[in-house]
C-alpha cells in the first residue's frame, strides 16, 4: 500500500487526489475500511463488535479491511495491549488485509512510527493560516457560523453548528498528534472509503470535516454505531459483563458464539434469508462465511441494543452441543486437567453424559467431578445402601446393557419403587443431581462402584 510510506504529499497533489476521487466513480467503489484501536489496554466486547461490523463490511462489499495502531496518547500506554489486540482478532477468525506483520512489526500502521508526518501537515496548515500555534501545540481555527453536516449510513442526516465547536489542538505541545489529526490523516492516505465506529464519536466528526476541508480531501463515508447499554439501560460496564474477548475466551466460550452475539447486538438478519430450520432460536446460529453474504449496515438499528449475558450463553451452549465429540474434548482438556489425565474411552464417556449440561468449557470440571470423586451428599438410610450394595454386587458384565437388565430386574423383583432406588445409588455413588445413573455406574469400574457404596455406609 504505496501511500502509507511515502513521504506528505503537497497541496496541489492533494487537490488533485481529491478531484480524481470524485470524477472516478469506479475508484470509489473499491471499498476500504479500518479499525485503529489504542494501546491503552485490552478492548471490551463492546469496541470487538465494531471491529466485527468493520470486517463483515469490507468481507460483504470485496473490499479491504485495515488493522492500524493509535498509539499517540503516550500516557496511557499499556505494555502488551498490541499483541491482545491482534490476538483478539485471531481468536475470532478476523484475518486482516493490511496491517500488523506476524511476529510484531507494525511497520507504517503505527502512529508512533509516523510522527514527522503529522507534525507536517499540522505546520503547512499554520502556514496558509487554518491552525496556528498555541503553547507549544498546534490548534486548528473553526469558523463560526457555518454548519457540518453529513448523511450519516446509520442514522441519516446529522448537523452541528459551528459555534458550539471552540479551537482545538490537533498537535499536542510533544509533537504528537491529537486523535482528530491523526486520524484525518491516516484514513485519507490510508484511502478509507467508510468508516464505522461508536456513537460516541459523532461529536467528533464535525472536526474531521473540518481538518479535510482544510487538507483539501474528499471525507469518508461515516457509519456511528449505537453504543451497547446494561440491562438496566445505563452505560455498559463490568458488572454488565464489559469484558474483553479474551476473558471470555479463558472462560470457556467459543469464538462462533461470541460472534453471532455479537453481530445481534445492534443488527437484525434480512427476513428473506434461507436459516436452518431446525427450531426457532437455531435460526441465530450464523457462520462467519454466512454473515459475510448477508450482512449490510442498512440493517443496523439506530437504537442501542442491551447487552444479554444470557443470550450468549444460549448461543454457547449451542455451539457446544454441535461440535464433534473428537472437537469437544480437545477444547476440553485445553481447560481441565482432570480430563489430561483420564484415558479416552472413560473420557469419551464423561463427555458424553455432561455435554449437555455445560454451558462453556469451565463446565466440565463442575459437572465431570462426580465421576472422579463422590459428592458430600448424604445417602438416604442404611437399608437402602445396604439393598443397593446387593444389587450392584450381583451385575456380572460390567457394562451399561448389562447393569440396566440387573437392576431393573432387581427392582422388579423386589418390588421397589425405581425411582427411590435410582436415587439411592445416585446419593450414594455420586451426587444429588447427576447424569442418568445407569450410564454414569458405566463409566465407573464395579470396584470403584462399590468403594463408594461401601464409604456410604460406614
Amino acid at each position: 500500500m504505496k501511500k502509507v510510506e511515502d513521504p506528505v504529499a503537497d497541496t496541489e497533489r492533494s487537490r488533485s487526489e481529491h478531484n480524481r476521487r470524485i470524477e472516478d466513480p469506479e475508484h470509489s467503489r473499491k471499498v476500504r475500511v479500518r479499525i485503529a484501536p489504542s494501546p491503552t489496554g485490552v478492548p471490551h466486547i463492546g469496541n470487538t463488535r465494531t471491529v466485527l461490523f468493520n470486517w463483515l463490511f469490507a468481507r460483504k462489499n470485496k473490499g479491504k479491511f485495515v488493522v492500524r495502531i493509535e498509539d499517540t496518547d503516550r500516557q496511557r500506554l499499556q505494555e502488551g495491549s498490541l499483541e491482545k489486540i491482534l490476538e483478539i482478532l485471531d481468536f475470532l477468525g478476523l484475518s486482516w488485509d493490511e496491517g500488523p506483520n506476524v511476529g510484531g512489526d507494525f511497520g507504517p500502521y503505527i502512529q508512533s512510527e509516523r510522527k514527522d508526518l503529522y507534525q507536517k501537515y499540522a505546520k503547512d496548515l499554520t502556514q496558509k493560516g487554518f491552525a496556528y500555534e498555541d503553547e507549544g501545540a498546534i490548534r486548528l481555527k473553526v469558523e463560526k457560523g457555518k454548519s457540518w453536516s453529513w448523511n450519516d449510513l446509520i442514522h441519516g442526516e446529522i448537523s452541528f453548528k459551528s459555534d458550539v465547536i471552540e479551537d482545538f489542538v490537533i498537535l499536542k505541545s510533544d509533537g504528537f498528534p491529537t486523535y482528530h489529526l491523526g486520524v484525518v490523516v491516516d484514513d485519507h492516505l490510508m484511502e478509507i472509503t467508510d468508516v464505522l465506529r461508536g456513537d460516541e464519536w459523532i461529536s467528533s466528526t464535525p472536526k474531521h470535516l473540518m481538518l479535510y476541508e482544510a487538507l483539501g480531501w474528499q471525507p469518508p463515508k461515516f457509519a456511528h454505531l449505537p453504543v451497547i447499554v446494561g440491562p438496566d439501560k445505563s452505560k455498559l460496564s463490568k458488572r454488565h459483563g464489559a469484558k474483553s474477548i479474551l476473558d471470555y475466551k479463558e472462560e470457556g466460550y467459543l469464538p462462533q458464539a461470541l460472534i453471532n452475539f455479537m453481530v445481534l447486538l445492534g443488527w437484525s438478519p434480512p427476513p428473506e434469508v434461507a436459516r436452518r430450520n431446525i427450531g426457532e432460536k437455531e435460526k441465530e446460529l450464523f457462520t462467519l462465511e454466512e454473515l459475510t453474504k448477508i450482512f449490510s449496515i442498512d440493517r443496523v438499528n439506530t437504537t442501542s441494543p442491551v447487552f444479554n449475558i444470557e443470550k450468549l450463553n444460549w448461543f454457547n451452549k449451542k455451539y457446544l452441543q454441535m461440535l464433534s465429540l473428537p472437537d469437544l474434548i480437545g477444547k476440553i482438556k485445553d481447560f481441565s486437567s482432570r480430563a489430561i489425565r483420564t484415558d479416552d474411552r472413560q473420557l469419551s464417556q464423561i463427555v458424553n453424559l455432561v455435554r449437555d449440561r455445560m454451558t462453556t468449557l469451565t463446565d466440565f470440571d463442575k459437572y465431570a467431578s462426580i465421576f472422579f470423586e463422590k459428592g458430600s451428599e448424604k445417602p438416604p438410610g442404611k437399608e437402602k445402601v445396604e439393598n443397593a450394595q446387593k444389587a450392584l454386587q450381583s451385575i456380572t458384565n460390567w457394562n451399561e446393557k448389562a447393569i440396566t437388565q440387573t437392576l431393573d430386574k432387581w427392582i422388579q423383583e423386589n418390588n421397589l419403587s425405581a425411582g427411590d432406588f435410582k436415587n439411592t445409588l445416585r446419593l450414594s455413588v455420586f451426587a444429588d443431581n447427576t447424569p442418568p445413573i445407569y450410564q454414569s455406574l458405566a463409566v465407573l469400574s464395579k470396584e470403584e462402584t462399590l468403594k463408594r457404596i461401601e464409604a456410604a455406609l460406614k
